[in-house]
């Protein structure tokens, strides 16, 4: 039987890693995915945390060579007995069995921080939003789920910060695909531009006939285009047809054609954003044009300087992603 394919989904606390998991979990089917949060490899629980004046960014609170090895034996094939870490109260609960499916969703904070972990992976995924939206999404996370006051919030994230400077932001440039969500004026939630950096090493979706002047689609942001900015006010049936045209190279991938892609909760509310949507859909693209690939036989990947997936049918070169592999 062909291995899982893999993917990393890495970023700083509240930096929308579950939001961009879920939608993919979803529309794979719970059945086909196994999802992983390295969040259960802490070293040490919340209240040792703070006895030690330790936060959960550095690699030392985490048991970094167990989460090698575990995300090395699902890329196998293999089941794990997984620790499990519970955010509502900082604890530790039993270790779960933990079998791969033929997909695996790994999210984290430190999930490209050693090579052996970045090689686990057939695409990584990088989430980086401005620092002042990453806050506000995290006072909101943290105040209405994980029990906190919102100055305690702020004061946790001002003693992270040079951990995330030091261990989180850095693994930016092991990504394959860096998604940057950004508030723009008078924005709300289901609204919100994306910037999306398509890094060499993977065979991107050709984009390019969607590339215009901003007047109502995407627009490069750098001369190679490269670098695209997706507005969050884009009109409902253009979205479509953007979305139509990245299915259109999906042969591989048909049967999972579904409108549940861009769904976020705000509360218990069901929001729906199409740069969210467009987003989930070129990761869900190069995730299963990995497994297209392993089922043929193939290791899945076309490793360059930082790696990538290999797409079974990729007529597009990855230096030049807008005019001829965007």
């Amino acid at each position: 039987m062909p291995r899982p394919s893999m993917l990393g989904v890495v970023g700083d606390s509240a930096a929308g890693k579950t939001t961009i998991t879920r939608g993919l979990v979803g529309i794979l089917g719970e059945d086909q995915v196994t999802h992983v949060g390295t969040d259960d490899y802490h070293r040490y629980d919340r209240k040792q945390r703070a006895d030690r004046q330790i936060t959960p960014l550095h690699p030392d609170c985490n048991y970094m060579d167990i989460m090698a090895q575990h995300l090395g034996h699902l890329r196998h094939g293999r089941p794990i007995l997984k620790p499990v870490y519970g955010h509502s109260d900082g604890t530790f609960g039993a270790p779960v069995y933990v079998a791969p499916q033929a997909f695996v969703v790994v999210e984290g904070l430190l999930g490209y921080h050693t090579e052996e972990l970045r090689e686990a992976f057939d695409v990584r995924v990088y989430l980086s939003p401005p620092e002042e939206l990453r806050r506000k999404w995290k006072v909101q996370r943290d105040c209405t789920r994980r029990g906190y006051t919102t100055d305690q919030v702020l004061a946790e994230l001002d003693r992270r910060e040079p951990d995330s400077e030091a261990f989180i932001r850095p693994q930016r440039r092991f990504a394959d695909l860096v998604v940057s969500f950004k508030e723009s004026k008078g924005s709300d939630q289901e609204h919100l531009d994306a910037e999306l950096m398509l890094c060499e090493g993977l065979p991107h979706p050709d984009l390019s006939a969607f590339v215009d002047d901003g007047n109502d689609g995407i627009t490069a942001v750098d001369a190679d285009g490269a670098h695209l900015h997706i507005p969050g006010d884009l009109a409902p049936e253009r979205a479509a047809e953007i979305e139509e045209a990245i299915w259109d190279r999906m042969h591989f991938a048909t049967h999972l054609r579904s409108q549940r892609l861009g769904e976020f909760t705000v509360g218990s509310e069901l929001h729906r954003s199409h740069s969210l949507g467009l987003v989930q859909l070129i990761i869900l693209y190069h995730f299963t044009a990995a497994r297209a690939a392993i089922s043929m036989g193939s290791d899945g990947t076309t490793r360059s300087d930082n790696g990538g997936a290999a797409s079974p049918d990729a007529e597009q070169g990855p230096a030049q992603p807008a005019s001829s592999g965007a």
